[in-house]
Parts: structure tokens; sequence; C-alpha cells
């Protein structure tokens, strides 16, 4: 089965994590400093914090901003189910802003209609790995003094204006789960500029425990302090080690990526029942999806077909608010007609590193004979 997408290991990365396997810290050391400095240095950020996973993050970020009991946040349904617990998690509320038909992100003039006196942030999430149009989201923020946190769980190696996604915001977090551009098994990483965030977020990760010079004085050099309510929420060294081989190799994977978008954007154009995706001229993908459109009533059958013929698609997302959960706990009226339309049409087609020539030749062959 070619899979929707996957990791790519290679020797380098096995080599790096047996090499951090023999050091003496295999967590809290100095690896975990070293892969914050790339990830900062690669997205043009002052800071990053690493972090266990991509959800984890968003909850960090949600919870530095003083995310609360009776403040809203706007985000998108079409996003994986972390972009709206965040905000539950910090006791917040949050609030559905419909999709862009074309580009499949959260819309700003759904993000307008969204505003309350309880509105607080803005969750912008980089569907596939296509940017939003942050200079947008950006103006409506700062008219209306709210903080923008971007979930670029699928966009890292993407570009918005010819700046790195992950330095444009107060915000941006990022997800090194095994299907994402880069990996670290398990992980996640916040970026800002912000240096205050940056000191509530390393707290918040760690137990909310600090090492004062008062009390080491007082106390004994071992000592440290619980200052406020954190998690644990670290990655260790050696996942660190393995994201610091992966990011060296980062714009090699995104460029297949991109490269394998190109082909199917040539490829299936023909194809009368098909959307392709839409690019936008503002931002370039990092391709953590390749999204196609295909007729609602034939969606399942096709899904079925091209797994029968070793073809892993994918579906992405089940609006947020149509869960269980949320239904039973006051979205039971929520309707957003753009993405519930786009979730009935969607397919996944592979689009990563490990997709061969040969694969995406057989891919194209299959499609064409299914889609025609």
């Amino acid at each position: 089965m070619i899979p929707y997408s996957t990791q790519c290991i290679e020797e380098e990365d096995i080599q790096a994590v047996t090499e951090a396997l023999k050091k003496e810290y295999l967590t809290g050391g100095p690896t975990v400093n070293e892969f914050e400095e790339k990830v900062a240095q690669y997205v043009g950020a002052k800071y990053a914090v690493a972090v266990s996973s991509g959800t984890a993050a968003l909850h960090a970020a949600c919870a530095v901003i003083g995310i609360q009991k009776g403040d809203e946040v706007i985000t998108t349904p079409n996003t994986w189910i972390s972009s709206a617990n965040a905000v539950l998690y910090c006791g917040g509320r949050p609030v559905f802003a419909d999709i862009d038909p074309d580009t499949y992100n959260i819309d700003p003039c759904e993000i307008e209609n969204k505003i309350s006196r309880h509105t607080k942030a803005i969750i912008a999430v980089h569907y596939g790995g296509q940017p939003c149009d942050m200079e947008r989201i950006h103006e409506i923020a700062k008219a209306n003094h709210l903080t923008v946190i971007e979930d670029a769980a699928h966009a890292i190696g993407a570009v918005y204006k010819e700046k790195k996604i992950g330095s444009l915001s107060d915000l941006t977090v990022f997800s090194f789960h095994p299907v994402k551009q880069m990996t670290t098994c398990e992980g996640g990483m916040i970026t800002t500029n912000n240096r205050e965030l940056y000191e509530q977020l390393k707290l918040f990760r760690a137990y909310g425990m600090v090492k004062t010079e008062e009390k080491i004085l007082q106390e004994g050099p071992w000592f440290s302090e619980q200052m406020s309510l954190g998690y644990n929420y670290r990655l260790s060294d050696v996942q660190c080690a393995l994201g610091i081989s992966q990011i060296k190799k980062l714009d090699r994977l995104v460029a297949r990526r991109q490269e394998i978008a190109k082909i199917y954007d040539f490829e299936l154009q023909s194809l009368s029942d098909v959307i392709l995706p839409k690019q936008s001229q503002d931002g370039v993908s990092a391709y953590h999806l390749y999204p196609i459109q295909v007729p609602a009533d034939k969606r399942k059958k096709l899904y079925m077909q091209f797994r029968e013929e070793g073809i892993g698609v994918g579906v992405h997302y089940y609006p947020v608010y149509k869960n269980s959960y949320y239904q039973q706990n006051g979205y039971d009226d929520v309707y957003c007609k753009a993405s519930e339309q786009f979730y009935q049409r969607e397919l996944t087609l592979p689009a990563h590193y490990k997709v061969s020539d040969n694969n995406l030749d057989y891919i194209i062959e299959v499609a064409k004979k299914l889609l025609k």
C-alpha cells in the first residue's frame, strides 16, 4: 500500500539517534536547546520551544496568552480536532469560521463575522501546507486587539510572501508526527518573537518549575520550585537528535512534495469531475496534503477502489463541530457550508518524499482510470 503520507528515515537519521542514546542526557539535555535553535533559525523566529506533540504546542500557545473561561477563539472546522480542543483545555470556547472554497483555509471575511466582545484570539490553520491569508488576518486581529496563533502543523517549509511560516504571528505551532514533512516520531514546536511568551512557554512545558539564585542559596543547589501550573510536555534529547538530522534535509523533502503536486496538477487537469487544489499567489505550499475533490456521491466508492488498487488515499477532515463530543456540548446548531461541502468531496492523494517516480506513474494511471 502506498500511504497518503509517511516518514522518511535515512541512515544519517538512524546514526543521529544512535549517537544520542550514547550521551549522558536522554532528556532535559543540550540537544533540546540545539534543536530549538535550528528550528528558530530555519523559520526566522527569535525563539522556539520544543514540546511533546503538536497538540501540546497548541495547548501551550493557548495557555500562555491567557485563554480562560468566557473567552472565545475563532478557528476553522477544516482541521484536526486539536486546533479547537486546545481552546477547550484552557476553558475557552472555539468558534468556527467557514473556509474559503478555493484555498480550503479559514475565510477572513468569516472571521470578521464571528468576532464578539468575548473573542480573544484567532487560530489560523494552514490546511494541507498552504498558508492562510495572513496579511488580512493580521489586519483583522490588529483592529480588534486579538492574538494570532498559526497552526502550522501542516506547514513547516511553507512560505508566505517570501517569508517562511513560523515568524509572522504572535505564536506559531508545528507538528513533527511521522506523516508530516519532517518527524521526531512524535513532537511539536512553538515559535515566537516575544520574549515574555517564550519564557512562559518554557515554564508551561516543564511543570512550571524554576530555579532561582535566592532559593538555591537558601535551600541548596538541588532546589527548584513550582511557580505556576505546568505540564510535562518535554521532548526528549533522542527525539531532538532525530529532529536536527531531519531539518537538515527538510528543503529536499518539501521540494519533492512540491514536484509531485506539479505533476498531479498537469496530469489530472483534464478530469472534468475532479477539482484540483488551487494555490494562492501569496504563498508556497509545503504540500503536507494534496487534496482533490470528487463527486460527493462517488467519494466513498472511489476511496475503496483506490485502496483496492494499493493506493492509500485519505480524507481530511470531518468538520470538527460535527464530532459527537461537540454535538453534545453546544455545537449542534453550527453549520459551515463550504467546510461541509468540501468534506463530502475530498480525497487526499499520496504526495510525500517516498513516492517514487514509478509509484507516481501508477497513482496517476489509476486516478485517470477511476476518475475519468
